[in-house]
This record gives structure tokens, sequence and C-alpha cells, in this order.
């Protein structure tokens, strides 16, 4: 499958839309008819090479983080691309002092960004590209995109869809996930042998990342076609975790109900003992863009302030952000809406003062080293809740 079809409520992640055709591989069709793709992630830091969280931040301290443009047409809730680029040509032209480029008939002169040409005989017309890998601590620079494969370690492998509907955003790969999964490289002190839970995890990028260093991932999202995937691609990468000792487990968890399935004969539920190893060890929560729609928004707040109350240990939730702006006929502006409630819930969060705990929220700041090379736009943003007993 060569061309990816658009209907006009098709979603597609930036990921996939800066990434070459050619590096993506039909593997087969889902449950529902939609085309799986494999897409590899060239991992070139050494899971054999690990040090605490210090020394990594002095050896990782060169790397910088790359300005992109920001997310591309098909994002959740993201504009057109025309507008963002724009806003970007207008932007520029105010930082130079200079009046905005007018054509003949008054309207913008947009001056489009340059294409990539890092490949020299590219496979179709050139343009930018997204080739996410971890940098190895020895790495001086980055090599090419056709470099030879060192071995079994050198890539992560992940199964999914492409051009997906809003309802299949999860299938997609994001750049909030790997944004995430910088800082779980990043903070290895957080979740060196932890018990680890990720919320709304889609493909698994994050927690098969998670599991490199954690004892344990309980890897969560809800659909059986979805979890299915999920597990494929756990299994994909199971070399990469077993390298730790960590392991990744795939669970059912819906936002939605109160208690965690428990019904064998539903796929992926819960076994009791999964259950108490969930409540009693427990010590960092975490999910990455499940922040599109207000009533998933207030569910997923619902479901961690529930489940931060069930665990017998104090415990870290981290949340990966990317705010998108839409322009609204009911504003007629530019606005930030799914953004806007999300932070409302951190507010309310924060100021929740029920029972034995209480929520401190704060924002990382995200000048932690970029260890996975990705459009690390400004719009991506991580938050911090420390659930602890209230004095």
């Amino acid at each position: 499958m060569d061309e990816v079809s658009f209907r006009s409520d098709t979603v597609l992640s930036d990921v996939h839309l800066y990434t070459p055709n050619h590096r993506h591989l039909m593997v087969r069709l889902n449950s529902v008819g939609q085309p799986v793709f494999l897409s590899q992630f060239k991992l070139l830091w050494s899971p054999d090479s690990r040090t605490d969280s210090g020394s990594e931040s002095a050896r990782y301290g060169d790397v910088p983080a790359r300005e992109a443009p920001p997310p591309g047409p098909g994002s959740p809730g993201s504009p057109p691309r025309s507008s963002y680029v724009g806003e970007s040509a207008a932007l520029q032209a105010g930082q130079e002092g200079l009046g905005a480029q007018l054509d003949e008939d008054g309207d913008l002169d947009v001056v489009r960004r340059p294409q990539a040409t890092s490949e020299p005989d590219p496979a179709g017309p050139p343009r930018d590209k997204v080739h996410p890998m971890i940098l190895m601590q020895e790495e001086a620079g980055v090599p090419g995109p056709e470099g030879p494969e060192s071995g079994p370690h050198s890539v992560i492998q992940i199964e999914h869809t492409m051009a997906t509907t809003l309802e299949d955003v999860g299938k997609q790969v994001w750049r909030g996930a790997l944004f995430l999964a910088d800082y779980i490289l990043f903070r290895r002190d957080l979740f060196q042998g932890c018990t680890a839970l990720e919320l709304g995890a889609g493909t698994g990028l994050a927690s098969i990342v998670a599991a490199t260093v954690a004892r344990t991932v309980y890897c969560t999202d809800v659909g059986a076609d979805l979890l299915a995937m999920c597990q494929r691609n756990v299994v994909l990468n199971s070399h990469l975790a077993a390298t730790g000792g960590g392991v990744v487990k795939v669970k059912e968890l819906d936002w939605l109900k109160a208690d965690l399935c428990t019904d064998p004969a539903v796929p992926f539920s819960w076994s009791e003992e999964d259950i108490a190893d969930l409540y009693s060890h427990t010590t960092v929560l975490f999910a990455a863009e499940v922040f599109y729609d207000d009533d998933l928004t207030d569910a997923l707040f619902h479901t961690l302030s529930r489940l931060v109350r069930r665990l017998k240990n104090a415990c870290t939730a981290i949340l990966s952000v990317e705010k998108r702006l839409n322009f609204t006929l009911r504003h007629l502006d530019v606005t930030c809406e799914a953004y806007d409630h999300f932070r409302s819930g951190l507010q309310a969060l924060a100021r929740l003062a029920e029972g034995r705990l209480r929520f401190m929220v704060e924002r990382v700041e995200a000048s932690f080293p970029q260890l996975l090379i990705y459009e690390r736009v400004r719009q991506l943003e991580l938050w911090k809740i420390v659930a602890e007993p209230a004095p």
C-alpha cells in the first residue's frame, strides 16, 4: 500500500507525516480492516551502558533540542498547516523589524521553509523528515539514515496505523510519547526498579521504553484491537525489557468504569495477583497525548485520583501534552480549548484536599536532554503530579 487515502475526518500524526514512506512497511490488516504498518525507530542508546541520571545529564548535555515546525495537518485539534506557516512567516518578519511581505494583490507572501535534502537519492519528492532515535552516550553525532544495523538492540519496532479517525488515534505514534520517553530515559532514578502504570498507552512505545528501567510496567488502554496491537509491540521489543529485567503487562483499563475488569473471558483482563501487585507496589503513573477530548480528560483525572487513593505508596504521575491551536467559529479566534481544559483539570486536582492525600502539581522544564531525535516543538509540555500523605 503506497498511498494513504484521506477523508475529512482523517487524523494523521506528525511522526508519520514527516517520516519517508519507504521507512514504513505495511505488514497486515487488523481486525477492523485498517492497514497496519511496522516502523523502525532506530535505537543507538545501549541498554547495557546505564549510568545514574546525574552522569547522563552531564553526558547528554550537549545534545540540542531541535526546534521544528508546529504540528502538521491532521493532528488532533490542529489547524491547517498553511496557518502555521503564515504565522511563522509573520513572526519572523516582525522579529527582523520588517513589515509583512505582500504580493501584488495585497495578500501575505508566505516564505516557505526549505525542503530537507539530507538523502542523496530520495525515494519520493523531498520533504521534511523525522527519524526518532536514541542517542548513544559515546555518539558524537547522528549517523546517516542508511547506516548499517548493529544488532537486535539497534531499533524499537512499532506496529501502528496511519490516517485514522479521531476515535482510533491511539493506534498511531505521537510526538508526546517520544517526549515522555525522553524524560523516562533521563530520569532513570525515578523509574529504576519501580512498578509503573501507563494510562492510555496506545501503541505502547512509552511503556516499552519504561520497561528498560522499571521492574514491572502495566501498559493499559481500552479496546481489544488496540490492546492486541500493543501486545504485539511488547513482544516485538521484549528483548529490550529483558536486558534490564523488566516486564510489560498489557491490560484493559477503562476510565469510564470504577473497577478493573477481572472477567477471565475478557481479553487483557486483570488477575487478582496483578491487582494486588498494582496497588501494593506502584509508585509511578504516566500518560502521553490523551488530552484531546474534554470528556476523556475529565475521565482520566477521575481515574488518576481514584487509583492514587488505592495505592499503598506515595506516587508520582508524569503527563505529556501538546498544546494545539485551533481556530473556532464559536470564538472566531485561535484557541487551545483542549489544552485549557487539561490545565483546569490540573488546577482542580491541586485544590483537592480530600482524605489522607494532597496533590502537588508542577510543570517540568523541557531542559532535559533530547535523547530521541524528533521535533521537540515548544508546544510540548510535561507536568508532574506528586501525591503524598497530607500533613
